[in-house]
């Protein structure tokens, strides 16, 4: 089985990959569950709810059956989404951060516009939240990669780094 997650700022490709990537090499795309939950709360929420989007993430993430599994999120963005407008994460969040959940983290770049969306909260400041994202991804030694450029772009890199994934 490979784990893969998609991560990086608000509006930067995220879902569009994550799913081209399932559909591309057939593995089951596991959605974002901040959004479902979010729009539930009409993007009124507090900081123990981060705990339930991420209780609901990882059951989607392990309750697959799927060889490959790429995930519309991970952990990190929970972390730092907590950091930035809480200024602390929880240690339930911490906890998932540290383990190994993921085989690979693709890190979007902002390097596309930003898209209107009534659950986003960050439009003017992607490019200092990437490098956030880039930071603890290294200090936690996470694999990963960067892409960016075009979604064909983007697709081709990511297949690429899958495909050296082994079982």
């Amino acid at each position: 089985m490979i784990r893969v997650a998609i991560t990086g700022p608000e509006s930067t490709g995220k879902t569009t990959l994550a799913k081209a990537i399932s559909e591309k090499l057939n593995g089951e795309y596991i959605p974002e569950f901040a959004r479902e939950y979010l729009a539930e709360l009409k993007g009124k929420y507090k900081q123990s709810d981060l705990n339930e989007i991420a209780r609901r993430q990882l059951g989607s993430l392990l309750n697959s059956s799927a060889r490959l599994r790429i995930s519309d999120t991970d952990f990190v963005v929970l972390d730092i989404w907590s950091n930035e407008k809480y200024g602390s994460t929880s240690s339930y969040i911490e906890d998932l951060i540290i383990n190994k959940y993921f085989d690979l983290h693709i890190l979007c770049t902002p390097d596309i516009p930003w898209e209107e969306d009534p659950l986003r909260e960050n439009p003017n400041d992607r490019d200092r939240l990437f490098d956030l994202y880039k930071t603890r991804l290294i200090e936690l030694k996470k694999p990963f990669i960067i892409v960016e450029g075009s979604h064909e772009e983007r697709l081709k890199k990511s297949c690429e780094a899958i495909g050296t994934i082994s079982l």
